[in-house]
């Protein structure tokens, strides 16, 4: 499968549309929940921030088998247009029930980024998959960095509720975009495949869940730690500090995939977890702010080498007939695992400090990296046994 690269261009821009407003609007809750008259504003900010991501997790594999049945491009549609509707929904909510409906609203009918993936499995394979597949995680990490600094400009004109109103033109155009795109040929299932993905997609869920989980886990309290750790620093430049792991993975996504092209991809992720632990465990201690963004660019490489093994597993797993069905339930286990880390690092920071999210993400990635490494000790053991 080649499809133009036209074809991928427009998924990923329009992935990127949608993204913008779902990653941008989060930080700006509090603001949200004052226009209503909240009293209790950041105690239900930081439930309605997970809010989404939990109706995603849920919807994902459903929406994923409706997609092998009737093809990826109408569910892709259907992706944008719900994301549309549920952003109109919010900019006129006039309490705070009709906003955290618009909120699940946006989890249940949205999920844009595993339905692009899943149309992208149907048009492109192998190694040209697992590179877009790298580059629809940069369109993520773009919305992550851009959205809120451009959102947070733009409220100086609009309210946000407002805002959100415009914000639905970008998934619109994001649907019109998918519109224009070819209809990838059914793919008929066959009784192979069906019975050899599943333990091997267990094994990647389980995977993703927990990397994505150990670079998760500080995102709710890093602006709090870098506060308490360098009192000198402004909040611009802990915003700063928070963004450049994912400025280093839009730099060095693209040279690092040539790079690690020849490599396996079970050597890639293991060094990648092993970098990622090692940051996570040195950031805490460090004093100055040229000793944090040493670790912070440690992670952001390591993170970025950690997707670029995944997206080389997961295309190797992927087939055009079950690709809803794959990318809807590793999307429902990515969204899991963030869930999970902000549940976790909210009671781990409440006990011990906002540096202990950090251990607690070191932890996982090295009891990821023990899991790997023990499996592939178990696979050379039964090799050399089957030799002999």
């Amino acid at each position: 499968m080649n499809a133009p690269r036209g074809t991928v261009a427009a998924i990923v821009a329009g992935h990127f549309a949608a993204a913008f407003a779902a990653l941008g609007m989060p930080p700006f809750f509090p603001l949200i929940l004052r226009e209503f008259g909240g009293g209790h504003a950041e105690f239900l900010a930081g439930w309605l921030y997970v809010l989404p991501a939990v109706c995603v997790a849920v919807s994902s594999p459903w929406w994923g088998r409706l997609g092998d049945r009737y093809g990826q491009k109408a569910l892709l549609l259907r992706a944008q247009l719900g994301l549309a509707a549920s952003f109109l929904l919010a900019g006129f909510a006039d309490g705070i029930g009709m906003f955290v409906l618009a909120l699940a609203l946006q989890g249940l009918v949205g999920g844009t980024f595993g339905a692009s993936n899943a149309y992208l499995a149907t048009v492109v394979s192998g190694e040209r998959l697992s590179r877009t597949l790298t580059l629809m995680q940069g369109s993520a990490r773009a919305s992550l960095m851009l959205a809120p600094l451009l959102l947070g400009s733009a409220m100086g004109v609009l309210a946000p509720l407002e805002l959100y109103r415009w914000l639905a033109l970008l998934p619109l155009l994001a649907a019109f975009l998918v519109w224009r795109l070819p209809t990838p040929p059914r793919v008929p299932r066959t009784a192979p495949n069906a019975a050899e993905a599943p333990p091997r997609l267990r094994g990647l869920l389980a995977l993703q869940a927990i990397f994505v989980f150990s670079t998760v886990a500080t995102f709710p309290y890093f602006i709090v730690f870098v506060q308490a750790r360098l009192p000198e620093a402004s909040t611009a430049l802990a915003g700063l500090l928070f963004g450049l792991p994912h400025l280093v993975y839009l730099l060095a996504a693209a040279p690092l995939t040539l790079l690690l092209r020849k490599v396996p991809h079970s050597w890639v992720m293991g060094l990648a977890l092993a970098a990622l632990a090692a940051s996570l465990a040195a950031q805490p201690g460090a004093d100055t702010t040229a000793a944090l963004v040493a670790w912070r660019v440690l992670m952001g490489l390591a993170m970025t080498a950690g997707f670029i093994g995944l997206h080389a597993r997961v295309a190797a797993v992927s087939r055009a007939e079950q690709a809803g069905r794959t990318f809807g339930r590793l999307e429902s286990g990515a969204k899991w695992g963030g869930v999970a880390a902000g549940v976790a690092a909210g009671i781990v920071a409440g006990a011990f400090g906002p540096q202990a999210p950090f251990y607690l993400g070191g932890a996982a990635a090295l009891a990821l990296l023990g899991s790997l490494c023990g499996t592939r000790w178990h696979r050379t053991r039964s090799s050399i046994k089957g030799v002999a």
